[in-house]
């Protein structure tokens, strides 16, 4: 699933936090192939607009329907908030802490004049869908942990999220990989709200759920702390294709 997100059920599967199925209402389902199709051969601005759209509707939506439409360029949304966050260049704010030499706060300003690294990988969902050559481009997560100074007691990584619910974790080892970025764009673009704009983790050799959205925090710590779905089950280290009994095939 995208990251910072709730598994809602499809209708009329039982709600694994409720316990029971949510029905589906005709003029929801009408109202929601309506923006499906409205999503077929669009693109640029259009697309764009679509997509916080979709994305602001189904983090109203209990029935799981939307998560069934070709919006987002084959992304499906979820939300574990009541609604789609938003920063901008004025209040965006990135804070670097915890177990660290040297705290510092970022503006969106600061970490556009990084070097940047641009990494072209499919998105995997644990959920079973995928979305193939997406580009992400951002500062890698280990440049901020160098100009920080990671103290001799820091091992591991908890990163927090503007949407003030979601949070996630990575061991010190794994956050220094090449391949974990503190995204500004996709696809070349700046990443929108609906996407976890606009600055993202992206955990490229892992299932999306590790990936958080709305990034605010990363904060050092002494050890592993869980994230928001590991507390529901999904494994602390979700290497795709080698976690949650899940595994890629390569004619999806």
């Amino acid at each position: 699933m995208d990251t910072s997100t709730r598994a809602v059920p499809t209708a009329g599967e039982p709600d694994p936090e409720h316990g029971r199925g949510t029905p589906v209402g005709r003029r929801v389902v009408l109202g929601m192939l309506g923006l499906g199709a409205l999503g077929v051969g669009v693109g640029g601005a259009v697309q764009g607009t679509l997509d916080n759209v979709l994305a602001s509707v189904s983090a109203k939506d209990p029935t799981g329907v939307t998560g069934l439409l070709p919006g987002g360029g084959g992304f499906r949304f979820y939300s574990v908030s009541d609604s789609i966050p938003h920063r901008g260049e004025s209040d965006y704010r990135l804070r670097i802490d915890g177990l660290v030499d040297r705290p510092f706060s970022y503006r969106l300003s600061d970490l556009r004049a990084l070097p940047q690294t641009r990494l072209v990988r499919d998105v995997q969902c644990v959920t079973g869908w995928r979305v193939p050559h997406t580009a992400f481009s951002g500062v890698r997560l280990s440049a901020l942990l160098d100009a920080a100074g990671v103290r001799a007691q820091g091992t591991a990584i908890r990163f927090s999220c503007f949407d003030g619910v979601y949070t996630e974790s990575l061991t010190l080892d794994q956050a220094r990989r090449p391949d974990m970025l503190v995204a500004l764009t996709m696809n070349d673009k700046p990443v929108t709200a609906a996407h976890g704009g606009p600055v993202r983790l992206y955990a490229a050799p892992m299932y999306f759920y590790k990936s958080a959205k709305w990034l605010s925090g990363i904060t050092v710590t002494k050890d592993v702390q869980p994230g928001y779905w590991e507390h529901y089950g999904y494994d602390v280290d979700g290497w795709v294709g080698r976690s949650n009994g899940r595994h890629d095939d390569p004619t999806s």
